[in-house]
């Protein structure tokens, strides 16, 4: 199968797994791209994570990223579009039963059961890209420090962002 064939059937499948965006398959992707294709490191994965989350726009910028890393421009695009069409047609086409049944106890009880389900795959993501990221004592307490910030304090995530990069730049 050509690249650009293989993006197409890994994105798009992984578009129908996507509950609550795209950061919720993040492991499946970084197992697909490095552990079973090979195509990148965990650290690169990271890194492309890295510079998608911080350029502006939605977070399926990692599959575009990713696509384009493996496959050129056309591989950005087509990595891109796979994410997006399957689940938005799949949306499109259950929006009006999903509206029809607005009142439903089993909406309810399904709707009550998606946010923990996709908390926990996003906290899932949030464990793969830090254990790609700290390669060393030093950069897991970085990330610990982050993330307390993160949690105890109304700072902006920006302003993590530019300390970690201002401690890599002295470390590095």
């Amino acid at each position: 199968m050509t690249p650009l064939l293989t993006l197409a059937a890994l994105f798009g499948k992984l578009s129908l797994l996507a509950v609550g965006g795209v950061n919720s398959t993040l492991p499946a992707i970084a197992h697909e791209v490095v552990d079973e294709r090979h195509w990148m490191t965990a650290r690169q994965f990271s890194q492309l994570f890295a510079i998608a989350q911080s350029a502006p726009g939605p977070n399926m910028l990692v599959c575009v990223l990713v696509g384009a890393r493996v496959a050129g421009f056309a591989g950005g695009v087509v990595a891109g579009l796979a994410m997006v069409l399957p689940a938005g047609v799949l949306v499109m086409l259950v929006s009006g039963v999903w509206q029809r049944f607005q009142q439903a106890r089993w909406r309810r009880v399904v709707q009550a059961a998606i946010l923990p389900v996709t908390a926990g795959l996003v906290l899932a993501a949030a464990a793969v890209l830090v254990e790609a990221a700290d390669t060393s004592v030093m950069l897991g307490l970085v990330s610990a420090v982050a993330a307390a910030l993160n949690l105890r304090t109304r700072l902006h995530p920006l302003w993590l962002l530019a300390g970690g990069a201002a401690l890599g730049f002295l470390l590095g």
